[in-house]
């Protein structure tokens, strides 16, 4: 299911990708760590990648693109299983900092 969302802070973009990617797999997010990692375009922060581990060799990911406004999800055979499109956002370039 594609939804559209403000998710203003970094806090927030943080907070969804960990339920949604959970909420996949029926994992706890209180239990799983959420990792990123800045995507870099030309030298510059555009947006994020995020990745959760779980038991049963359970890889599932999201990218998120500054500029598009848009966050994808796959799960841990890298098939899209969703997608949710940003009216509102965090500023990509305050990632480096």
């Amino acid at each position: 299911m594609d939804s559209v969302i403000a998710l203003p802070s970094l806090e927030e973009l943080q907070r969804h990708v960990l339920d949604r990617l959970c909420a996949h797999d029926q994992l706890d997010p209180a239990q799983t760590p959420l990792r990123r990692s800045v995507i870099l375009k030309r030298g510059r922060p555009c947006g994020l990648f995020f990745l959760v581990r779980g038991p049963r060799l359970v890889t599932n990911t999201a990218v998120w693109s500054g500029e598009e406004s848009r966050i994808l999800f796959y799960d841990s055979a890298g098939l899209r299983f969703g997608e949710t499109r940003l009216s509102e956002g965090p500023d990509p370039l305050k990632l480096a900092s």
